[in-house]
């Protein structure tokens, strides 16, 4: 499956059965040089439209919403370490965390590919 966007520039994408969450590339252009990364533990659950976590840059801080319900089972320490990652590789390695769905199906209110770009060319 390809990824699925919302209107706040999270991204989820199916990794087998848990889901790769972060934040699209448009978000971390818009947000510039990334300083500060902060993660949810793994084991904690959110639902759909729930604060998640914290990515802050030298221009904002901008809370990252959970695209989808259900319980993190792993937050990608990389990027804790080392936040510039979220600008050289937004939608690659330097993914959020991964979640375990508790309803797949939240995902078809998300937008495709397509749609998140003729979106993110308006906003």
């Amino acid at each position: 499956m390809t990824a699925r966007y919302t209107k706040d520039h999270e991204y989820a994408r199916a990794d087998g059965d848990v889901y790769v969450i972060g934040i699209s590339k448009h978000a971390a252009e818009q947000l510039g040089d990334v300083v500060f990364v902060e993660l949810p533990e793994t084991g904690k659950t959110f639902k759909k439209g729930d604060d998640m976590a914290v990515v802050e840059s030298v221009k904002a801080a901008s809370d990252v919403y959970a695209p989808i319900s259900g319980e993190i089972v792993e937050a990608n320490a990389a990027i804790v370490d080392e936040p510039a990652k979220v600008n050289e590789d937004p939608e690659g390695a330097a993914w959020f965390v991964k979640i375990k769905a508790a309803d797949a199906s939240e995902l078809d209110g998300l937008m495709d590919e397509a749609a998140y770009a003729a979106y993110a060319a308006e906003s």
